[in-house]
């Protein structure tokens, strides 16, 4: 039985290859950029780990990021 790793890497329209890709698949671009949009494809909201602390970046309604702990 193949890995999930494995059955991705198979399937080479599924690796992001190209500028565009990278975007929908929420990967950073060369100067460390993620886009907004793939971040909140499930929603408003995201929660990020970091240094043990558990953090919540929210997206308004108007469009303005808010990020608490």
């Amino acid at each position: 039985m193949s890995s999930l790793v494995d059955l991705i890497l198979d399937k080479p329209d599924v690796v992001p290859e190209t500028a565009i890709d990278q975007h929908k698949f929420g990967m950073p671009d060369r100067n460390g950029s993620i886009y907004s949009d793939a971040l909140f494809s499930q929603g408003d909201e995201v929660f990020i780990q970091h240094q043990g602390a558990q953090y919540r970046l929210r997206r308004t309604r108007n469009g303005k990021l808010i990020l608490t702990k």
